[in-house]
């Protein structure tokens, strides 16, 4: 559970946007959708392999 403390005299959307922001950074959206379906190990596994396999292609061509 995330807890924002609110500081005094301070704006609630500027603490609406501190509340955003950490709920970003820790992925629990990400692992929500995650956990909507099922997905196979070895799907998973695939999908990580296709992603570094991508990420490499990227670096390389930056070089």
């Amino acid at each position: 559970m995330l807890v924002i403390p609110i500081k005094e005299g301070e704006n609630i959307d500027r603490a609406l946007k501190r509340f955003k922001r950490k709920f970003l950074k820790t992925g629990t959206l990400k692992t929500l959708r995650a956990k909507k379906q099922y997905i196979k190990k070895s799907e998973r596994l695939r999908i990580k392999k296709q992603k570094a396999v991508y990420s490499e292609i990227v670096l390389r061509d930056s070089e």
